[in-house]
């Protein structure tokens, strides 16, 4: 009887025990768990996009890559200049890339809807508006700039290399060079023509001001010349073609400071 007596007295502090060792691993659980969800979230939104650029990927290259590289040549092809390739492999490797780049912009809305599906649900309702209004300023931006290099400037710049070296040597220009020579003259005018949407999140944040920007506007103006510098083929023509939508482009954006007000003075 004693012994039964001793184990009864014995079993409430052995549950209290048994209970203080649950409790951290209950609690371990409950902070792992919105951290697996969080990460299986963005685990389907990686598959998603990878399916959707797979899918666009081989419709773009066997069925319209053909009449996409003509159109790509077609500004050295209309001067009556042939393009060539150097290596077995480059012009199957330069399909590849452009067929690549070409589906990731045919997936894109999908790739855009995925990564809104994942951060929306983080979103104060205001935030959410704020944040789709400016992504969508943000896009069109970047499609503005792309547009306006490719039609208004880029085929200015071509020109004025071939007459360069006209008269002193035969353009002999390789396809995965001529590729690689556009994507990198276009996609920093779609970069740079987001200079709004950067300075508005910068005076949002408080980090920069209307006042700041206006009275440093010569610091600023220097700045975007040598941004364009870096971004640009090291040419005249192409810095001063980025360097000057630039300089509208950021009154434009001094103009969306000065009706903007930093987060922390509301």
């Amino acid at each position: 009887m004693f012994k039964k007596k001793r184990k009864t007295e014995e079993s409430p502090q052995s549950n209290e025990a048994i209970t203080d060792q649950k409790a951290p691993t209950d609690a371990t659980q409950a902070g792992k768990a919105p951290l697996l969800s969080h990460l299986l979230a963005l685990r389907h939104v990686l598959i998603v996009s990878f399916i959707a650029v797979a899918v666009a990927f081989f419709l773009v290259f066997y069925l319209c890559i053909d009449p996409l590289m003509a159109w790509i040549t077609e500004p050295i092809a209309s001067r009556g200049i042939s393009i060539i390739y150097t290596a077995m492999s480059e012009a199957l490797v330069t399909k590849f890339k452009v067929a690549l780049i070409a589906a990731c912009i045919l997936a894109s809305p999908v790739i855009i809807y995925e990564v809104w599906r994942f951060i929306e649900p983080a979103l104060y309702p205001n935030e959410k508006r704020t944040v789709s209004i400016v992504f969508f300023i943000a896009l069109f931006l970047f499609l503005a700039g792309v547009t306006f290099c490719y039609f208004a400037v880029y085929t200015l710049a071509v020109e004025f290399f071939l007459v360069a070296g006209d008269n002193l040597a035969t353009p002999m220009l390789s396809l995965d060079k001529y590729v690689g020579f556009l994507f990198g003259f276009i996609v920093p005018f779609g970069i740079a023509f987001q200079l709004p949407v950067a300075l508005y999140l910068t005076t949002r944040m408080g980090f920069t001001s209307y006042t700041m920007l206006a009275t440093k506007r010569k610091y600023v103006i220097l700045g975007i010349f040598v941004f364009a510098a870096i971004l640009t083929p090291p040419d005249v023509v192409s810095q001063l073609a980025l360097g000057i939508p630039m300089l509208l482009l950021f009154e434009i954006g001094l103009q969306v400071c000065r009706l903007t007000r930093p987060r922390h003075r509301e």
